[in-house]
């Protein structure tokens, strides 16, 4: 499979598990009445804390496994499961989350778990599995950045989808985020029926 492949397929389900567009209403609400200037500043902080938890996992998270004695395809069950849940409870319950107010605003909540949260990275470990660590960090880097540029043009974006046409397409991404918990967990099991 050639590198350039392996990163487009990487990259949707990451984008998926991102959902920036989705996080967009919680966004606006957790940055509201925050100057342009300050609020380039919490999108700049939100995406340093999403790249730097996302390479620590990505890098350390095989040696956990290791020495807990976890495999891979244990991991994509028990994640698989965790991603099904969590698309579930997003179609179900949209406004789970509450706005926080708080200088830190950029790193918690919207660093980490909105851009990258159990989500991301169980289906990091999963991609980094399948595809490779290059095709897994570019993916993981790209889906960050570009949800950094979708925040720095929320206005514009809420303006354009509405926040009807935002949660709807919110819920297309977990359904969607279902479907690939659902398929990790068919790959699980399979890899782990095949080694007995």
């Amino acid at each position: 499979m050639s590198l350039f492949r392996a990163i487009c397929l990487a990259f949707i389900p990451v984008f998926v598990a991102v959902d920036a567009v989705g996080v967009l209403p919680i966004f606006v609400s957790l940055t509201e009445g925050v100057k342009k200037d300050k609020r380039s500043k919490v999108i700049l902080q939100s995406v340093i804390t999403a790249i730097c938890l996302a390479l620590v996992f990505i890098f350390l998270g095989r040696g956990v496994f290791r020495l807990l004695n976890i495999t891979m395809y244990d991991f994509m069950v028990a994640g698989g499961i965790i991603l099904f849940c969590i698309g579930i409870m997003d179609i179900i319950n949209p406004g789970k989350r509450r706005r926080i107010p708080s200088r830190e605003v950029g790193a918690v909540p919207i660093g980490t778990p909105l851009i990258v949260g159990p989500a991301v990275l169980t289906t990091s470990l999963v991609i980094l599995q399948e595809y490779g660590m290059v095709a897994t960090i570019i993916a993981v880097l790209s889906n960050i950045i570009l949800a950094g540029i979708i925040f720095s043009s929320s206005r514009i974006l809420i303006r354009i989808l509405g926040e009807s046409g935002s949660k709807a397409l919110s819920k297309v991404m977990s359904l969607l985020l279902a479907a690939i918990a659902v398929m990790m967990v068919r790959k699980g099991i399979i890899f782990i029926i095949n080694m007995y």
